[in-house]
């Protein structure tokens, strides 16, 4: 397998996470879905030719991003999962078709189809019929604590209606924003003079994370139910539509355009129809969600590991739209990486009006052929900012002006170097280029590295600016003298400021490296070293060779992290920072039981003691890997009461068959 193999893979797992953390976490995306959609098939299709690079924190393994810190998080009892996307009519049709052959027939599957919601998806939990907490989806596995809001939603029961509902029941769904409210909203902003929302979808986020309930419910928040989560016993029906009815029944809300739907014709019918009323819905919706009926079938087809099989998203078809560029703008990263921005003539779009587009760098500027005062094709796919995908044929009256690539940086002056690879151009200022100052400490204070809170963009461009901030370092040399003279900063939130400073300090050695931005080293790079070598020393002392025999480190990371450590620069800087008394907390090791270790576990039934989550945690914490579906592979299956077809199953197949006492003396 070829290094460059390796280094796309890192390089795309790291785009990835960064944008589902702007997406799912700050509510503000940078990329169109269209684009991270082709990165994440990209990556999915190099893990399946690959699948030595598979790794457990692979974008593909997991769903989303990190919960918020500002509200108490919640685990869910059985992760919410995202769903796989197809964009055709070919994509439904080879949906069907790898679920006929897994389940082994020829008859036509039983689908439901429903309207895919773009808004944010929630977990309420109900215990006897009372709304216990009300969670977003986070990670996957942890979400936020959103109770106090979503009891605000008028759609959401906070007593479940009638009877014969289980002791414990999670609902999950959709919170959105009908575009009435939403365009309510924005002309209120206006009057106020706030800044108003970009679509309807950022709304419902921004609302849902308002600290004062009552801002939530002035913003008209709908919920729709689509699923059921975890259920403590039997007593619903079989399928998704009539468990949907019965969840109609107790009070909540479903989507009227839901519909069953047999074989992948009907499917397809489906989604022509409701493209055609997609724009009299009365809310935005992103696609069509089809999932297979029969509840016995799904277990049977069951998950991978970011996913059900058995259910799949029909993503619409980007939006586009023709406008005129204007100018070509420089902008310059925390790496020094010039990146140019187009500036459009302002276009309504996919619901926004957009003005700005990336373009990546100058290689994507000569694909296109564009030139200042071309009419352009830009598409925009969900609520982010567009892509220029083509250029339109230029007219004989057509006036136009070269783009020029700039040979100094716009922000410091310094020299611009092109890299061997000939696609990326950075400034060679350093530290000495403010724009790459910025982004350096902003990078540094961000939510994923040491987590200063309050260290927003426009307080790191103020320090930088009045030059109270020369390096990340200087963030510890701030005092409350200096920072109140800034613009907006009051006594307290200086003292505020200075307290997130102080408490970066306790950190753990994974995100103290991720911090400091060493080319290449993403996350997942960071706890990998972190967990190798224990200590900062002992990987400042690596060498490359020792450094390009851990799993996923190539020899260009290698030599990125080996250089790094011995620049004087890095030497300086982080004998500065460990002077200012950063502590590194331990990271926790995994405990490991031989006879467990590696092996595959499937959990069915009711248990006679323990929930099945307690004991899955209990499972992985002793390194057995827990799965949904018996297979040929499975090395154990735990069954309680009413194992089902799980407990037949792996009779057929010989597997070995414990119930709860057995494995816990295991253990």
């Amino acid at each position: 397998m070829a290094a460059s193999i390796n280094t796309e893979v890192k390089t795309l797992r790291e785009k990835i996470n960064d944008f589902n953390y702007q997406y799912y976490v700050l509510d503000s995306p940078s990329v169109p879905d269209a684009e991270f959609d082709r990165l994440f098939r990209r990556l999915v299709s190099l893990e399946s030719e690959y699948p030595e690079l598979v790794t457990k924190d692979s974008p593909s393994q997991r769903v989303g991003a990190q919960p918020l810190s500002k509200f108490d998080q919640i685990t869910h009892k059985i992760p919410m999962l995202s769903l796989d996307n197809v964009f055709d009519n070919d994509g439904i049709e080879h949906f069907q078709k790898k679920l006929l052959n897994i389940l082994n027939t020829e008859e036509s599957i039983n689908f439901v189809g429903e309207p895919k919601l773009d808004g944010i998806a929630v977990s309420l939990f109900y215990r006897n019929g009372s709304l216990e907490y009300g969670a977003t989806r986070g990670d996957g596995k942890t979400g936020e604590d959103i109770t106090q809001n979503v009891r605000t939603i008028n759609s959401i029961p906070l007593t479940l209606l009638g009877n014969g509902f289980p002791e414990e029941l999670e609902v999950r769904g959709e919170i959105f924003m009908p575009n009435d409210s939403f365009v309510a909203l924005n002309e209120s902003a206006v009057k106020l003079e706030q800044k108003a929302f970009v679509n309807p979808r950022n709304a419902a986020a921004g609302s849902l994370r308002q600290l004062d309930p009552k801002i939530t419910a002035s913003r008209r928040l709908k919920m729709c139910a689509y699923s059921l989560g975890f259920v403590s016993d039997n007593s619903l029906p079989d399928n998704h539509y009539d468990a949907l009815n019965q969840l109609k029944s107790w009070g909540f809300v479903i989507n009227s355009e839901m519909k069953i739907l047999k074989g992948e014709q009907e499917c397809i019918s489906y989604c022509e129809d409701l493209g055609l009323k997609r724009d009299k819905l009365g809310y935005e919706i992103d696609g069509i969600v089809f999932k297979v009926n029969d509840f016995s079938q799904q277990e049977t087809l069951g998950f991978i590991s970011r996913a059900p099989r058995w259910a799949v998203a029909y993503k619409f078809p980007a939006q586009e739209e023709i406008t005129t560029l204007l100018a070509v703008d420089f902008q310059v990263g925390r790496t020094g990486a010039i990146t140019p921005v187009a500036r459009l003539a302002p276009v309504f779009v996919g619901g926004v009006t957009v003005s700005n587009a990336t373009l990546h760098n100058m290689d994507e500027i000569m694909r296109l052929g564009l030139e200042i005062g071309d009419q352009v094709i830009i598409r925009r796919a969900g609520d982010v900012i567009p892509k220029i995908v083509s250029r339109v044929p230029r007219e004989s009256s057509t006036v136009t002006t070269k783009i020029d690539f700039p040979k100094v940086c716009p922000v410091c002056q310094s020299t611009i170097k092109v890299e061997d690879s000939g696609t990326i151009a950075r400034c060679t200022g350093g530290m000495l280029c403010s724009a790459q100052l910025k982004e350096s400490i902003k990078h540094f204070a961000s939510r994923k590295a040491l987590d200063i809170d309050g260290l927003g963009d426009k307080l790191v461009d103020q320090l930088v600016e009045k030059q109270l901030v020369t390096g990340v370092a200087g963030l510890y040399r701030l005092d409350l003298n200096n920072l109140v003279l800034l613009e907006r900063m009051a006594e307290k939130s200086a003292k505020n400021i200075l307290e997130a400073i102080e408490l970066s300090k306790d950190t753990s050695l994974d995100k103290f490296i991720f911090a400091l931005g060493i080319p290449e080293v993403g996350l997942t790079t960071a706890e990998l070293l972190a967990n190798h070598f224990e200590g900062l020393e002992t990987l400042r002392d690596a060498d490359e060779i020792t450094l390009q025999n851990l799993p996923d480190v190539g020899p260009i990371m290698a030599r990125n992290i080996y250089t790094y450590f011995r620049k004087n620069s890095s030497e300086i800087l982080i004998s500065e920072l460990l002077g200012f008394g950063f502590r590194f907390k331990q990271m926790p090791k995994a405990k490991t039981n031989d006879k467990l270790f590696g092996k595959i576990v499937v959990i069915t039934g009711t248990l006679p003691n323990l929930k099945r989550d307690e004991l899955k945690s209990i499972l992985k914490a002793n390194g057995a890997k827990v799965q949904s579906s018996i297979s040929k592979k499975t090395d154990y299956l735990v069954a309680g009461e009413s194992a089902g077809s799980k407990l037949e199953k792996a009779e057929r197949l010989k597997i070995t068959i414990l119930d709860e006492q057995k494995i816990l003396t295991m253990i």
